[in-house]
């Protein structure tokens, strides 16, 4: 879509279908709403409507996602170019029951929905096989790393023979300047460069010849036609100029040869292409370090024995013992020891986590002190680093909207190139200077060879895996392009306020004592009183009792009394824990009080305690908020971002907590299911939302939004509704993904920036534009050496990414 009528246009299908209540298109997130009535309409027949109008679709959210869709990710071998790209993508899309298929020139894969009833990964197969194209086998990550390494030697070893074979051809092709060869016939100096020429035009580049060749077999033309094309054009000319040198003069053309410049281009793009892959690998460094850091063996406890065993064998439910400076084996809860464990290469957070019995630990995270046993709860694909890595893998494999642009050029741009270089050959060939023939094949041939899809191409994915990577290692888990498009983008970001910006959970913040008591004996009667209830407030006031040295005692009796507190017998004396109801019906004068005040304006819950009648003291309990939730706010809206927060609490606390916060919006007593027409409302008024949430309850609200956050201390439904999860509970992690992905867009830009002044600045060059102004034709080798930098250039600047940090404060 590209403008309002667009919209208009998605909008009327949409409504045309049956049982379509309604149907509201955002141009700013490239997304349709859609409410309609599932006994009468399917997913299918939406994205069929949104077809039929000229568009493409496919499902956004899990309310969306057809239960006959499923995905499959395909590595494509054979691959030279951008337009390769979209030779596979419309091979794949042409078979039926395929609803999408993306073709990442950076990786190698297609990622393809598809319905398994209707298509099957063979028929997908010989779709790609009939493009020109293979399916390579999936490999695993050490094994692909290993053929990639593979892969650059024998570059490698072509590129060495080229560049040796070039630099003696270059001395050849001067031998008249040179002392002792400039008597030698030319015929005979002219068959050495021949014989020397022939293996690197036939055997370092063959690469070329068979990528132009299978690309002719299915009528198509990629980057490897160029090649070939310039360098055979070179190459024959010479070869028929040194044989017939007799037959060129008698036809008006210059017998000269061009040997050196067909091998030097070869071993400039054999260059840029090693030089490119080896950039382009180091792309994926996020993954290696990644697959890195799960350990190959696991310390085994069984039948009162330890021993080592690999980590494949691992089944959940066993006990390994983890010693200090190893790596944590798999997901598992300690059961015995205490230690601190670094977690900061899946979190990103930088200091040690202190861990006891009953607390989780994560595979591939550094056991830094004591020794700990641990019981196995998630082995194999289901440990969080292994979910890591896959998301990361999907991510890096995905392609961002803006890159529909260039995939557009990219298909069009080899025909476009060599019709520009025809009417080249044929402008120079009757207007140009003697001799005509040598002028104009010299400057076909740098058309042919300047010409670069390749930067294009890798404009987009390179940036992408880059800054996904960068993410993980950052504690940002982002599932795709689109999410990191879109991320930058957003206007408001919507919070949840408990487990999000809170610790989720209740704790004791205050204990006032009253009467003349000391507050040790205030928390020894309520800690005592409260020891068995089982309600989250009463564990908070327990807990906060003991972490103030408060010892509690056994109560003899115990009575809930609902929506006012407990009463409790502790050594012998009644004791009530409640609210102000409670007193009063007990006959316990309170009375006013300005620490109530303070701390119900302060958000908080005031519970009195009272002791054989007398009223003791008071307590306040609160779920307080995350130490780093205050600069987390302020770090976007100093982004220039509208913070809302989305709580259940009455307007009176939720006012409070948001004061605290520097939240500038706050929305109060939201029910749960309330939460998905929150984000739809502010969408109607034209933003752009991002919501972070943790919970269950969070997950329509997730889905319903332009970018959902899902903080990874949360639950998994939320985790799988949202475009981006923080692996750890920091909320700061929402202003550095939003940060991260503005970089990342600024990248792109300024990769196609490059890629498209390079293509319209220099092939009119090579074309000889300047030539009757300037006297200054283009070197064929020059452009070789432009075009091997061009694509470098693009995915170098990606890797700067690497380098970026987010801004503290």
């Amino acid at each position: 879509m590209t403008c309002a009528s667009c919209v208009r246009h998605v909008e009327a299908a949409l409504s045309r279908v049956p049982g379509v209540t309604l149907a509201s298109v955002n141009l700013a997130t490239e997304r349709a709403a859609v409410d309609y009535d599932p006994d009468q309409a399917t997913v299918n027949q939406l994205l069929a409507a949104v077809e039929s109008a000229g568009y493409q679709a496919r499902p956004a959210g899990p309310e969306l996602a057809a239960p006959e869709h499923q995905r499959a990710t395909l590595q494509i071998a054979g691959m030279v170019c951008a337009s390769c790209v979209t030779a596979v993508e419309r091979a794949l899309g042409a078979l039926p029951g395929v609803f999408a298929a993306s073709v990442n020139f950076a990786t190698f894969q297609a990622q393809v929905e598809f319905d398994p009833a209707v298509v099957s990964l063979e028929q997908m197969e010989q779709a790609v096989a009939e493009a020109g194209y293979q399916v390579a086998a999936a490999e695993e990550e050490p094994v692909a790393f290993a053929r990639a390494r593979q892969e650059r030697r024998e570059q490698l070893h072509r590129l060495v023979f080229a560049a040796a074979a070039s630099a003696l051809l270059l001395l050849g092709a001067n031998y008249m300047f040179l002392p002792g060869l400039r008597a030698l016939p030319s015929f005979w100096v002219y068959l050495v460069l021949l014989a020397i020429a022939t293996p690197v035009q036939f055997w370092a580049g063959a690469p070329f010849y068979r990528g132009a060749w299978a690309a002719a077999r299915h009528r198509t033309t990629n980057m490897n036609t160029l090649i070939a094309l310039g360098t055979s054009a070179a190459y024959l000319y010479s070869a028929a100029a040194t044989f017939f040198p007799g037959f060129f003069r008698r036809a008006g053309l210059a017998p000269d040869v061009y040997f050196d410049v067909a091998a030097v281009i070869i071993a400039l793009i054999l260059l840029g292409r090693y030089l490119e892959a080896g950039a382009r690998g180091r792309t994926s460094e996020a993954i290696r370090r990644l697959v890195g850091l799960q350990p190959r063996t696991a310390r085994l406890v069984a039948d009162g024995e330890e021993r080592d065993v690999a980590i494949g064998q691992v089944q959940a439910e066993d006990v390994l013992l983890v010693r200090p400076g190893e790596r944590v084996p798999v997901d598992g809860e300690v059961v015995a020891g205490e230690s601190t464990v670094d977690e900061s290469m899946i979190t990103g957070e930088s200091l040690p986590v202190e861990k006891g019995p009953g607390a989780t630990v994560i595979g591939g995270t550094i056991n830094r002190a004591g020794a700990f046993r641990m019981r196995a709860t998630r082995v194999g694909a289901q440990t969080t680093l292994a979910q890591i890595v896959r998301l990361v893998q999907e991510a890096q494999g995905s392609k961002a909207p803006i890159q529909r642009v260039a995939d557009l050029i990219s298909s069009y741009f080899v025909p476009a190139v060599m019709v520009i270089a025809a009417a080249t050959f044929l402008a120079w060939y009757f207007l140009g200077p003697p001799p005509a023939f040598n002028f104009a094949l010299l400057a076909t041939v740098a058309v042919l060879i300047i010409a670069c899809p390749c930067a294009l191409g890798l404009a987009t994915p390179t940036a992408i895996m880059v800054g996904t990577g960068k993410g993980a290692e950052l504690g940002i888990l982002i599932r795709g392009g689109e999410a990191l498009e879109l991320a930058q983008r957003l206007t408001t970001v919507i919070f949840d306020k408990t487990g999000t910006l809170t610790h989720g959970q209740p704790r004791l913040t205050d204990a006032v004592a009253i009467s003349q008591a000391p507050p040790r004996l205030l928390l020894h009667y309520a800690g005592s009183a409260e020891r068995h209830s089982e309600h989250p407030i009463a564990q908070a006031v327990v807990e906060g009792a003991r972490q103030r040295g408060a010892e509690l005692a056994e109560p003899t009796s115990l009575q809930a009394l609902p929506g006012q507190g407990i009463e409790a017998v502790v050594e012998g004396k009644t004791v009530l824990v409640g609210n102000r109801a409670l007193m009063a019906s007990r006959g316990v004068e309170v009375g006013g009080s300005h620490f109530e005040d303070d701390l119900l304006g302060a958000g908080k819950t005031v519970l009195w305690v009272a002791v054989q009648g007398s009223l003791l003291g008071l307590l306040a309990v609160a779920d307080t908020m995350k130490e780093a939730s205050p600069q987390a706010v302020s770090r976007l809206r100093g982004m220039g971002l509208q913070v809302v927060m989305l709580t259940g609490d009455n307007e009176r606390t939720a006012r409070a907590i948001g004061a605290q916060l520097g939240v500038e919006r706050v929305i109060a007593q939201v029910l749960p299911q309330d939460k998905a027409a929150r984000v739809k409302e502010l969408q109607a008024q034209g933003e752009i939302v991002g919501m972070v949430g943790d919970g269950i309850n969070d997950a329509p609200a997730l889905a319903q939004a332009d970018v959902g956050i899902a903080i990874g201390t949360g639950t998994d439904v939320a985790i799988e509704a949202s475009d981006i999860t923080l692996v750890g509970g920091d909320p700061g992690g929402v202003a550095t993904a939003i940060a991260l992905s503005r970089a990342t867009m600024r990248t792109i830009r300024q990769n196609f920036f490059w890629a498209f002044c390079y293509n319209a600045a220099l092939i009119p060059v090579a074309a000889g534009v300047l030539y009757p102004f300037t006297g200054w034709l283009l070197n064929p080798m020059l452009a070789a050496a432009a075009m091997a930098f061009s694509s470098l250039s693009v995915v170098t600047n990606s890797l700067l990414l690497r380098r970026w940090q987010p801004r503290p404060g």
